[in-house]
């Protein structure tokens, strides 16, 4: 039997404005921000101790601190529980002694996208929604495509026409009305907004809503259990719209909260690709906001997102965490990329990739 949620409210990380979370949000409108989700942690601590978590029963079994209240709802592929893999030969040649990669791959579609979309998917069809849209540079939207035929409902997904074969074929065998783009995710991000208009079609655009961030979380939650509550020394996070760097942090906010982790905290950090680096630039200047990034181009699909809607909630994670942001080039992706499959066996996407030439770094 899964745990009932302890979901209490959503919150603007800005002006800490309370929302109910039994109904459809999006963002706070006062601060352009996204809404987080807030749980009653006491609640949670009466339920379950963390010895008492299972172990390899995916997603769901941290369904206290996710925000679908009816087990009925929750979907699932298999989601979740993905190997923490050492990476000894590579530690070995970078003089890392403890070099660990999360396989992300396990996951339903081949990335960690299905975290997220599993989550939110299930949330909103609680809410009533049961049709969506998304703008994705690729793995976003088929994530989202897989889901939806899980749970029988529509998906429409708009995707720059140069993403990945492979991400247009997952849409399309999936079931969903995919519509290919010219331009980038924020030419896509537009055009989604404009068919959408006057349509029932609830948004699933990064940080555009609640819970993909609580399904990404849970990364977090894999991590502290794996290392035994004692978390890395640092961890680097391929960043596009920054989901996962945020929700890991989140993460480790409600564990520390329960008691379960001590305050020693990972430094986190942020790479992108030298031709869409809106993150690393704002880091490096100081700045408190990032610029959208002008004629964005890499090789890595998912790191070609020039506006970062959550930028504040990213960029007050490497500052808190002590850590940075560095961005690489496509040759420093493709050089890693090879390493990786001939070192350690992985077959690795660019984005993943990114990691290594930025550890390299």
């Amino acid at each position: 039997m899964m745990l009932e949620s302890t979901l209490a409210h959503l919150e603007c990380p800005e002006c800490l404005s309370l929302f109910p979370a039994d109904r459809v949000q999006h963002t706070c409108k006062s601060c352009n921000s996204p809404l987080l989700a807030r749980y009653d942690l006491k609640k949670f601590a009466s339920l379950i101790q963390r010895a008492e978590i299972p172990a390899g029963l995916g997603l769901w079994r941290w369904a206290g601190l996710l925000p679908v209240r009816q087990e009925k709802y929750r979907l699932t592929l298999g989601e979740g529980d993905t190997p923490i893999l050492p990476a000894s030969n590579l530690g070995r040649q970078l003089d890392c002694a403890s070099l660990f990669i999360k396989d992300e791959t396990r996951n339903p579609g081949g990335s960690f996208k299905a975290r997220g979309l599993c989550v939110a998917v299930s949330c909103a069809i609680e809410l009533g929604c049961r049709e969506f849209v998304i703008p994705t540079a690729g793995n976003a939207g088929g994530a989202l495509a897989l889901y939806a035929a899980r749970a029988g409902v529509k998906a429409h997904v708009f995707m720059p026409a140069d993403a990945p074969h492979s991400n247009q074929e997952e849409v399309r065998l999936s079931g969903a009305d995919l519509r290919l783009v010219d331009g980038l995710i924020s030419d896509a991000a537009r055009q989604a907004q404009k068919d959408a208009k006057g349509k029932r079609w609830f948004d699933m655009s990064t940080f555009k809503e609640p819970y993909r961030v609580e399904g990404k979380k849970t990364m977090g939650f894999e991590l502290a259990q794996a290392f035994n509550w004692e978390l890395p020394d640092v961890i680097l996070y391929p960043t596009g719209g920054g989901t996962g760097l945020v929700g890991m942090w989140k993460a480790f906010d409600e564990l520390e909260a329960l008691g379960w982790l001590s305050a020693k905290r990972p430094r986190m950090v942020s790479v992108q690709s030298e031709g869409c680096a809106p993150v690393v630039r704002a880091f490096q200047t100081g700045a408190e906001r990032c610029e959208p990034w002008v004629d964005a181009a890499t090789i890595a699909a998912g790191l070609r997102v020039p506006h970062v809607f959550a930028d504040r909630l990213i960029l007050r994670v490497l500052h808190q965490s002590g850590g940075t942001a560095v961005s690489v080039t496509d040759e420093d992706i493709l050089a890693a990329r090879d390493r990786l499959a001939g070192l350690e066996g992985l077959l690795a996407c660019p984005e993943g990739a990114a990691c290594l030439a930025g550890l390299e770094h």
